[in-house]
């Protein structure tokens, strides 16, 4: 608690002097506030500020780093029978001490409660402003006050590492993830499966790291395939979730494209399904997608080709249909052009293979093993092309 009383004091000093600094048309010279306020927070954010240097400097296409867990997943897979396409069981590696090693699972004994304390900092920060509304607001101000934007959403003192002493997230082109394990969504449907079957409260995001990458003429894009907004008829879709979560840091998008091939009536699509306040971005497109390459109506030709390495982009992809999603995934991987590991800042898919722990759910539409899956996400990884399992 008291992490994050510090934390919250720290943002709200922050947006303060944001706040301030729109008043005057030269950030640091005008300031003076906002100058006093950096210079005090310099010794304190010293060791963040060096921790954030590093990996930063290695952020390129072929500089992932899993975490010690993931890798031993990967390099055992055949041990642990993952590799095989009879639904094997998953859920040992994280409640049987006897599965992996005792470092590997006291290592996720202690992630269990990282990604806990993460989830409830996520639910405790107070929202943000759109952050490129205040970067495109400093255009000449040499970044000083994207600098300071981005220093607002950080998370903990000692940046995503203070949150994690288990050292078990993994290093992405777009900073720190969750590792790559099964039953590749939240380990909790281990325990209680119906709750926590479309509990987004695995995955993790850094949007600090992010919030840097950003330039005042970025925009914020999501490709959304398999855009079902009445999804299992919940109150609140994933899609929907994780937008809000990014919305809650700042990242608002300009453009949200949902491509649906179930037939569904605009006006209930608009007026029931779609919140209020998305529908000046939203595109609703009720079309299947195509996985041919160069076909109009397969979105990674005809939308995200069409943007740059400065915008935000997140693509999510989840059709249910593996002879579609798998070479659409592959597209990505084969990265032909170079253009999509430069683009896509973030990838979600739910893979349908056989597992175990999931295959009351996906029944027919399995494809392929856990081994097969770990070794595809892990691998759009390291080609800069941060992906993660979706629900």
């Amino acid at each position: 608690m008291q992490l994050l009383r510090e934390r919250t004091k720290y943002s709200h000093a922050i947006w303060l002097c944001l706040s301030l600094s729109m008043m005057s048309f030269f950030f640091l010279q005008q300031n003076s506030a906002c100058n006093t306020f950096i210079t005090n927070s310099e010794s304190t954010n010293k060791k963040n500020d060096a921790m954030d240097d590093e990996p930063e400097a290695k952020a390129g296409v072929e500089d992932y780093q899993p975490g010690s867990a993931e890798q031993y997943i990967m390099n055992n897979l055949d041990q642990l029978g993952f590799n095989k396409a009879n639904n094997p069981a998953t859920c040992h590696i994280w409640n049987d001490n006897e599965t992996t090693t005792p470092e590997v699972y006291d290592s996720l004994v202690t992630y269990k409660k990282d990604i806990d304390r993460y989830n409830e900092i996520i639910e405790k920060f107070n929202p943000v402003p759109s952050t490129m509304d205040m970067i495109r607001q400093d255009q000449g101000g040499g970044g000083a006050l994207q600098s300071i934007i981005c220093d607002s959403l950080r998370l903990h003192p000692d940046g995503m590492q203070g949150i994690f002493p288990s050292k078990q997230l993994s290093f992405t082109s777009s900073g720190y993830v969750e590792p790559l394990l099964p039953p590749m969504r939240s380990h909790k449907i281990c325990d209680n499966h119906r709750r926590n079957l479309m509990s987004l409260d695995y995955l993790v995001h850094d949007f600090e790291f992010m919030c840097k990458k950003l330039k005042p003429t970025s925009r914020l894009v999501l490709l959304d395939m398999g855009a079902s907004l009445d999804f299992h008829g919940t109150a609140v879709t994933p899609i929907v979730t994780l937008l809000k979560q990014y919305e809650k840091f700042g990242f608002v998008f300009d453009h949200i494209y949902g491509f649906e091939i179930t037939k569904k009536d605009p006006n209930v699509i608009y007026t029931t399904s779609l919140p209020e306040e998305y529908i000046p971005s939203y595109h609703w497109i009720n079309v299947g997608v195509s996985s041919k390459e160069g076909d109009k109506l397969n979105p990674l030709h005809s939308i995200i080709k069409k943007l740059n390495e400065d915008d935000f982009v997140v693509v999510k992809l989840d059709i249910d249909t593996s002879s579609i999603e798998v070479p659409l995934a592959r597209e990505l991987l084969e990265d032909k052009d170079g253009v999509y590991s430069k683009i896509i800042d973030q990838f979600y898919f739910e893979h349908h293979v056989h597992l175990g722990e999931l295959a009351g759910n996906w029944r027919s539409s399995m494809n392929g093993t856990v081994g097969e899956s770990l070794k595809l996400f892990s691998n759009l990884r390291k080609k800069g092309i941060p992906a993660h399992f979706w629900p």
